[in-house]
């Protein structure tokens, strides 16, 4: 069920980078791209992420194919988040770990990357409205401020702190702390490196999924560095096997 939950997500947010970067209704080659990235995700329980990655690299070859306006950004579109699928899949894992009394790694993995980044996001939004002040990135986002920037890491620094004191107690607070402030920063450089690339196709909201809040991609894209930044932490720590306890477990 979480497989498939992602590759929906994300296969919707392929979705909105296909009609941003072609500019045009969707084709059938954006219809088989969005449908190998689904692919991607439901084949990873039963066979693994090689055969996810196999996927991902079958899509890439048909956007190789495709229109040579646009040929590059699909590319570049289906392999990130194929990545990011794989990725994520990889850290919920099987749920358990090797050391005595450690389980369901991949689940409090999940939730701590989720609260971070929502509560980056929420307290970014609300900070920023209410305190205003100098502008963080006009050229690549004009709404963004500095003090947004700051609430939104103070709030998920400190939700993330909280989580990791529930989760991993065992764990030291200070890890906990640091990891969750990089969380933070590393969510809203990709909340930025999004805004980049609409400021290059000249569009506002990447969809109109959420009425209000934007697609799927204006969601979830610092969803998608802070999983990139976690796996590579949990990998260095924990292995492949045992990426979200190298995260968590220190």
């Amino acid at each position: 069920m979480f497989a498939a939950l992602v590759g929906a997500a994300f296969a919707g947010c392929y979705r909105e980078w296909e009609r941003m970067v072609t500019l045009r209704p969707l084709t059938a080659v954006g219809g088989s791209l969005i449908g190998l990235l689904a692919l991607a995700a439901l084949i990873y329980p039963a066979f693994g992420p090689l055969a996810s990655l196999g996927a991902v690299a079958l899509g890439a070859i048909v956007a190789g194919f495709s229109g040579p306006e646009s040929r590059l950004w699909r590319m570049a579109g289906v392999v990130f988040y194929g990545i990011v699928i794989v990725l994520l899949l990889a850290i919920r894992g099987d749920a358990t770990w090797n050391q005595p009394g450690v389980f369901d790694a991949g689940l409090w993995a999940g939730l701590l990357l989720g609260c971070v980044i929502w509560a980056t996001d929420t307290g970014a939004y609300f900070t920023g409205r209410q305190v205003g002040g100098e502008k963080l990135a006009p050229d690549i986002s004009p709404s963004k401020t500095w003090s947004g920037a700051i609430g939104g890491f103070a709030l998920g620094t400190l939700v993330g702190l909280v989580v990791w004191l529930l989760v991993v107690p065992q764990s030291p607070w200070w890890i906990g702390l640091g990891l969750s402030a990089a969380l933070s920063i590393v969510g809203q450089v990709g909340d930025l490196a999004e805004s980049a690339i609409k400021r290059r196709f000249r569009i506002k909201d990447s969809g109109d999924i959420i009425p209000g809040h934007g697609g799927l991609m204006d969601r979830l894209d610092s969803l998608t560095f802070g999983t990139i930044f976690m796996f590579a932490l949990g990998y260095l720590h924990g292995g492949h096997d045992a990426v979200a306890a190298g995260f968590l477990y220190w």
